[in-house]
């Protein structure tokens, strides 16, 4: 029986594939019983090639390449439906994380835990930019959600089979894993490390996109927001209401004008940039359910190598 599957996706790591693979086999040859999960996520440089280069050598290095490009999260959940270990490790392949935990993770799963996750205790490796971003994201997901997340706790972990299928068997086609895992529960246990900078190749990871990728989280981890701007709108109607009173009792008993054109375009300004950003809003939630009625599969295989 396989005791550890590794699944890694990939995209456009070319220059990783041999770096990650002689790394890896340095921890766990004669550790475990293993097997290596690669999910070419739609890569358009050499990455298939040199993955199917270790496939012709290597029996327990096995390749799911999916039909396109569908993200992190669909590559993610394609490797652990696929997974046949007693318990599965999420790891990039640019070894930010380093795979030297991999065995402290097993021990810890022979402890009893079914969740074990890393947990970022120095981020230098990334930009302050980055850093910052990704501390307030946390703050305000661990604010909001229903099901709060471990504090700089990435997709970084080993899972026990149970927890695996149960991570697999969710149905939803918008998929925040981080925030799944959380959702799932089971024993956790965090063990903390230091991210290093990335070992060859460039971050695929644009602001643009991560900013997609939090807004997702956010709208997949609670409702709050559509209830925060039913309240906002109460507020507004209240204030309104008020002020046009105010207006009124100045009008009668004091004689004073009206304001004029100024005050009039700035209060329907605003009022416009409120409506805006509550259609906003909607328009997030509303989106997520288009998605999901339309109930097509998270990812497609284009082939599968060693299996």
């Amino acid at each position: 029986m396989i005791q550890l599957s590794l699944i890694v996706p990939m995209y456009n790591e070319q220059e990783m594939v041999p770096v990650f693979f002689a790394r890896a086999e340095e921890v766990l040859c004669g550790r475990f019983s293993y097997e290596y999960i690669f999910v070419n996520d739609g890569s358009r440089d050499g990455t298939l090639a040199a993955l199917k280069n270790l496939a012709r050598r290597y029996p327990q290095v096995k390749i799911i390449s999916l039909s396109r490009n569908f993200g992190k999260e669909a590559a993610v959940t394609a490797g652990l439906q696929a997974a046949a270990g007693q318990a599965a490790v999420i790891l990039d392949a640019d070894l930010q994380d380093p795979i030297e935990l991999v065995p402290v993770f097993w021990e810890k799963f022979q402890q009893g835990y079914e969740n074990v996750y890393g947990q970022r205790t120095d981020r230098r490796a990334d930009s302050f930019f980055k850093r910052f971003t990704a501390q307030a994201f946390y703050k305000v997901y661990n604010k909001v959600a229903d099901f709060p997340m471990p504090y700089n706790a990435g997709d970084f972990r080993l899972l026990s089979r149970r927890a695996v299928e149960a991570v697999a068997a969710l149905p939803e086609r918008e998929r925040f894993m981080k925030g799944l895992f959380s959702w799932v529960g089971f024993k956790s246990i965090a063990v903390p490390y230091c991210r290093r900078p990335r070992a060859a190749g460039r971050g695929k990871w644009s602001y643009w996109r991560l900013w997609n990728f939090a807004l997702s989280g956010l709208a997949s981890a609670t409702s709050l927001p559509l209830k925060l701007w039913t309240y906002a709108g109460m507020a507004v109607a209240l204030f309104a209401f008020v002020f046009a009173a105010w207006i009124a009792y100045k009008k009668l008993v004091w004689g004073n004008p009206v304001s004029g054109y100024a005050s009039l375009m700035v209060t329907i300004l605003f009022f416009s940039g409120v409506q805006l950003i509550t259609l906003g809003i909607i328009g997030e939630y509303l989106s997520r359910i288009f998605t999901e009625v339309k109930r097509r599969p998270v990812y497609l295989i284009d082939e599968k190598i060693n299996f």
